[in-house]
């Protein structure tokens, strides 16, 4: 019995050691196996940016409140606020023709503020200024041409009309003037063709902060003269405290009893003024493609359509490609004036 236990003893320790064998062979192939990664986790979702516009707007103009940049801006701004359901605030910025309230919109960085500028602004601005403080080529972006209007050229209501304005205004040699919104506007270099195609009288160009300001000179004797849209200068003619001498163009249902000047040999059909809206260089895709996308249809609509030809103004509404062709055009038309006339910055 002694013997069978202890093969019994043998046995069992026998089993023990190739349990331990096994257990360690195990355990040296586990050491040898490379664990898998564990799944990286995902990154986190980038949270969306808020929709365009996420605050009011400004809207820069370089005229004082009542001029015809101001009143399309307002509409504008009306139009906008509706549409978006953020206040659309317009801040007047008068001086300089305009570019003190263009430069600002070319530095502004906070992607809610644009300007209402005039054609000068974006063409011929820089041709009489080098040294100016933005380059409309580099500094803006482009959004849409809003509304355009021929200019009437006014005189006080004592003048006289047609040719024999011009033979008065030859007579009268530099002791004339004429008012503009400011140097390298459209009403100065326009007056400038005027008085080299009506015998190159010698009228003195005063300037101005805005069309309000060149009325008030016109009725006070201060200038005999001056080319205005005809959202400013119809409502003083109508009330017969100015005359139409001539409108730039053709027709326009926007001055229908104005006849051309263009009848009196002065031909001028491409000189407009216009309005156009832009935003600095770096305003956000998102910004820029909603406003190229939807501001020509929210001033075509029959509201603001109706309130800018109210003010004077026929309505455009066209794309970025549109505008900057535009600007292309006109800025080399007055600069040809700006070279035939030898006008430099004052």
């Amino acid at each position: 019995m002694i013997a069978r236990a202890a093969r019994a003893r043998r046995r069992l320790l026998t089993r023990s050691l190739a349990a331990l064998v096994l257990i360690g062979a195990g355990a040296a192939a586990c050491a040898q196996t490379p664990a898998k990664p564990a799944k990286a986790a995902a990154p986190a979702a980038k949270p969306a940016s808020p929709a365009w516009p996420s605050k009011p707007i400004k809207l820069m103009v370089g005229f004082p409140g009542g001029s015809t940049p101001d009143m399309a801006a307002r509409v504008l701004a009306d139009a906008m606020s509706k549409a978006w359901g953020q206040p659309v605030v317009v801040e007047n910025r008068p001086g300089a023709s305009g570019n003190l309230a263009a430069d600002l919109v070319a530095k502004a960085r906070d992607d809610h503020t644009l300007g209402v500028v005039i054609n000068g602004n974006l063409t011929s601005a820089r041709l009489l200024n080098p040294k100016l403080p933005f380059d409309p080529a580099k500094d803006f972006s482009l959004i849409s041409l809003i509304a355009t209007a021929p200019l009437v050229l006014v005189a006080p209501a004592s003048q006289p009309a047609g040719a024999d304005f011009f033979l008065a205004a030859r007579n009268a040699g530099n002791k004339w003037n004429f008012g503009s919104v400011g140097i390298g506007s459209v009403g100065h270099l326009g007056m400038e063709y005027v008085k080299s195609r009506a015998g190159n009288f010698d009228a003195v160009h005063v300037p101005y902060n805005g069309n309000p300001a060149v009325v008030t000179a016109l009725l006070s004797g201060q200038v005999q003269m001056a080319l205005m849209p005809p959202g400013i200068a119809l409502p003083q003619v109508r009330a017969g405290k100015l005359k139409a001498i001539g409108l730039t163009g053709g027709r326009s249902t926007l001055a229908p009893e104005v006849a051309p000047l263009a009848d009196l040999g002065i031909r001028m059909n491409d000189l407009e003024v216009w309005v156009a809206l832009v935003g600095p260089a770096g305003l956000s895709k998102p910004a820029l493609e909603r406003l190229a996308r939807e501001v020509p249809a929210l001033v075509r609509d029959g509201e603001a359509r109706q309130r800018l030809f109210n003010a004077g103004w026929a309505v455009q509404g066209g794309s970025p490609d549109a505008l900057r062709m535009r600007v292309k055009s006109e800025t080399n038309i007055l600069g040809g004036i700006i070279l035939t006339r030898g006008i430099k910055l004052e």
